[in-house]
């Protein structure tokens, strides 16, 4: 295989793999995001897959490309997620024997998904607290047993089997794809399904989406060369890694010019529109590349857009967070130290400054002593962004000492 782009002939013969054990998920125009960017926006729904994620694809193809001598002694993965439940209903199909190991603070739904998909022939072994806990342990497990390590991107095999997603794309489609909206996290998808369209329909453009918590590819793409981040925001687990593959890398390099950054915030309010207004079950990473067309969208203007909406298991755990983080980049959730003097009616006096639709959500004495006095951490949830100015107004002119908290990082981290 190139290291420039992913061979056509290595993608059509994963196609043929996967015939049997991955869903040829709908390519559906969706109304009503077109209306609202006055496009055609069409969603590639890979979360209808069985296991809701495309890394059945890649997982299922690697695996079906090994001999017998090379499973042998079994294959091993590390992931908290969907790469796991790839591996396992792989190895379920091919009746392979599997060892994953996840970190031990995974939440229990996504381990027993791991087993239902794996059954007899998966074990799950919980073991540190983070994925490269999880992560060391496998390639150490790989290295005594000689085990096949199945990585989540970082293999050409892997990214041929997500690069079918495209060919089933291009295959559906009656009009020409203008533009092509891609998730990157270790570059595995975008390096598959860009290979392929490269190929076929080099006129589209293709545009890389990450978090802005966790832009390891556009800073590598910045520097010309592999960047590790220090620190993410692990929050769309999805597609968050410090670092992207160094196989990917170059792969990724050769088909973008772009990548767009959308914040968490952001994330969340579309995770919640897509259930609210469409009944979809999106999780960080399958939401992103819709979150991302108010960022492009006087360029898709009456363009055909297609998005890979690349996984729907969103943890039911993670409601709160969501609409918290939601509302926080509305501008529609505020957090403040108020300090409270130390006379009677003074709470009176402050909620007296609140508007009709002002509605406190959190309330908490900071000291442990003298609860009726002293500073409080309060959260205020408005009904629209522009009481916002109103509200401090009104602090103001009641001589209300207060400290904003939503623009203090450090404060805010420590607090909320």
């Amino acid at each position: 295989m190139s290291k420039e782009l992913i061979d056509l002939s290595s993608i059509i013969k994963a196609q043929q793999r996967l015939k049997k054990v991955s869903s040829n998920t709908p390519l559906q125009k969706n109304h009503s995001l077109s209306r609202r960017y006055d496009a055609h926006i069409y969603l590639k729904r890979e979360d209808m897959q069985e296991v809701r994620s495309f890394k059945i694809r890649g997982a299922y193809n690697k695996i079906a490309s090994l001999s017998k001598d090379e499973l042998s002694n079994g294959v091993v993965c590390a992931s908290a997620g969907n790469h796991a439940q790839g591996v396992a209903s792989a190895c379920a199909q091919l009746h392979v024997q599997g060892v994953i190991y996840m970190p031990a603070t995974t939440p229990k739904q996504k381990v027993n998904k791991v087993k239902h998909f794996g059954g007899k022939y998966v074990k799950v072994i919980l073991i540190g607290d983070t994925y490269d806990d999880a992560q060391h342990e496998a390639h150490r497990h790989s290295d005594e047993t000689q085990a096949i390590f199945i990585h989540p991107f970082n293999d050409y095999t892997v990214m041929a089997g997500q690069g079918t997603i495209a060919a089933e794309i291009l295959d559906e489609i009656h009009e020409p794809v203008d533009m092509l909206l891609v998730a990157v996290g270790g570059g595995g998808l975008l390096s598959g399904v860009g290979s392929y369209f490269k190929q076929v329909s080099p006129k589209t453009e293709i545009i890389a989406v990450e978090a802005t918590g966790a832009p390891a590819f556009k800073r590598s793409l910045e520097a010309n060369q592999l960047v590790t981040l220090e620190k993410i925001d692990s929050f769309v687990d999805g597609i968050a890694v410090k670092r992207i593959g160094d196989k990917t890398f170059p792969i990724c390099q050769s088909l973008v010019k772009e990548v767009v950054l959308v914040p968490e915030g952001k994330i969340c309010t579309t995770i919640l529109d897509l259930y609210n207004d469409q009944a979809i079950v999106a999780e960080p990473a399958g939401a992103i590349s819709v979150s991302a067309l108010d960022l492009i969208s006087d360029r898709i203007v009456g363009k055909n857009v297609v998005l890979i909406l690349c996984g729907g298991n969103n943890d039911i755990t993670r409601t709160a967070e969501i609409q918290e983080r939601s509302l926080l980049h509305e501008g529609k959730k505020h957090y403040f130290i108020i300090r409270f003097p130390q006379r009677a009616g003074a709470l009176k006096d402050f909620l007296a400054v609140l508007g009709p639709n002002d509605d406190i959500t959190h309330f908490e004495y900071t000291k442990k002593r003298f609860r009726e006095s002293g500073p409080a951490l309060v959260g205020i949830e408005l009904k629209n962004k522009s009481d916002y100015q109103p509200l401090i107004r009104r602090m103001e002119e009641a001589n209300i000492n207060y400290l904003p908290l939503n623009d203090d990082p450090m404060l805010f981290e420590m607090l909320i």
